[in-house]
């Protein structure tokens, strides 16, 4: 496995390599905030940590105020944390599953862009991904669908080939 010292995070070179560690990492802690059922909610750039005096950055998520105890098929009506789901748009409801998936995506786009999500973005706008490799911007597609019964789960995330 490479290594990655945490002097070499600012070089473009390896930047993507970082990139896919703290990706990988946070779709684990997803995963087993998932088997555990509770449901984060605001999955954003802010409330990761990144450990970075180590070989390899180690990725913590922080801040559960929003979070809840949630079941699979549990539908939600009320919109709680920092990036708006497409479904939450179109059906003025979401489920844990999907939406964490899209925060996901999101913090993946917010590393490389520097910017927020607006209301009024298209995905069109989100969608040019000239930033990523061809498996990259796949991973990132499959993370922000627009149909959340389409979009990727966590474990199809996970064995997504960009994080092997």
């Amino acid at each position: 496995m490479k290594t990655c010292p945490s002097i070499l995070l600012s070089d473009p070179s390896t930047l993507f390599f970082v990139f896919q560690i703290i990706m990988k990492q946070l779709v684990d802690a997803a995963i087993d905030l998932q088997e555990k059922h509770i449901f984060h909610r605001d999955i954003k750039t802010e409330n990761l940590l990144i450990e970075t005096g180590m070989k390899l950055p180690r990725v913590r998520v922080i801040d559960f105020g929003l979070s809840c105890f949630s079941e699979e098929d549990d539908v939600y009506s009320t919109f709680y944390g920092t990036d708006v789901p497409p479904e939450w748009a179109s059906r003025q409801e979401y489920k844990a599953g999907p939406t964490t998936v899209f925060q996901i995506g999101m913090v993946l786009f917010y590393m490389r862009k520097k910017v927020s999500f607006r209301p009024g973005m298209t995905f069109v706008k989100l969608n040019e991904t000239k930033w990523l490799s061809k498996n990259g911007k796949d991973f990132f597609k499959a993370c922000i669908c627009e149909d959340p019964d389409t979009r990727f789960t966590l474990d199809q995330l996970k064995h997504h080939r960009w994080l092997r």
